[in-house]
């Protein structure tokens, strides 16, 4: 049996990235995924991939900014599979820039990608996990959003809310036994990382004690502890998977 055997999860921008990789995790452990992201064609793609590795899932469409798809991707899960137990609020962007030279236009759509989309997934996963009493909702913050970036002041902020929004919407549900974590990873190794130049890369490289990148694995499994009943007493708590970059 595994630690998610008979439960259902949805994963925001599950097409790729990390959030491929925390279906995938989730899945192996024996949850069914509804694969939620912006990219139909992807989020088909990755939901099939997943089927030949004997994971059940399936694919949405989801623009997280809108409530409408929201609402709908975590109905899915209910529809699909008679519940939703996980939700994993993953889908997010960035648009560096200065504070100069950023637009307004930028800073919006970060906040609302990367913020009103989690309050809006927190927000539908947990009316539907009060109405059964349980379920596990997990926000994928960034390390930015603790200490802030040069270039990132939508993407800091947006991540540092998602902090503010974990720990209120924890409290409000708490009752209901529905817990809302969050996990803040730092260098991973993703292809949006590989793409650094390579003195950038360095640099962060010597500010982790760890010496090393981290793999989007390991954010996966820090997924699934929150998501699963080995963390049945945590809510509210900020995880960080940055192999002790500013701790």
């Amino acid at each position: 049996m595994g630690l998610l055997e008979g439960k259902s999860a949805v994963i925001t921008g599950g097409a790729q990235g990390i959030g491929l990789e925390i279906a995938r995790v989730l899945g192996a452990e024996g949850a069914h995924l509804v694969i939620g992201d912006l990219n139909e064609q992807g989020a088909l793609v990755a939901a099939e991939t997943l089927r030949s590795e004997r994971i059940e899932a399936v694919a949405q469409r989801c623009d997280v900014v809108s409530e409408e798809d929201v609402s709908a991707l975590v109905s899915r899960a209910s529809s699909e599979f008679g519940s939703l137990d996980v939700m994993v609020n993953n889908a997010g962007i960035t648009r560096d820039a200065t504070m100069r030279n950023m637009t307004i236009a930028d800073l919006r759509a970060v906040l609302d990608v990367d913020l009103i989309g989690a309050w809006l997934g927190t927000k539908y996963a947990s009316i539907a996990m009060r109405e059964q009493k349980s379920g596990s909702i997990v926000n994928i913050s960034s390390i930015s959003g603790k200490v802030g970036m040069i270039g990132q002041t939508n993407y800091s902020a947006a991540k540092a809310g998602m902090v503010g929004l974990t720990k209120a919407a924890a409290k409000e549900v708490a009752y209901l036994g529905v817990r809302v974590n969050a996990v803040q990873p730092g260098l991973i190794r993703t292809a949006m990382t590989e793409s650094l130049r390579p003195d950038i890369f360095e640099q962060k490289l010597s500010e982790i004690p760890m010496g090393r990148a981290g793999e989007p694995r390991e954010v996966a499994t820090v997924v699934l502890f929150l998501a699963s009943g080995l963390s049945s007493y945590l809510t509210g708590t900020v995880l960080e998977v940055t192999g002790g970059r500013y701790m």
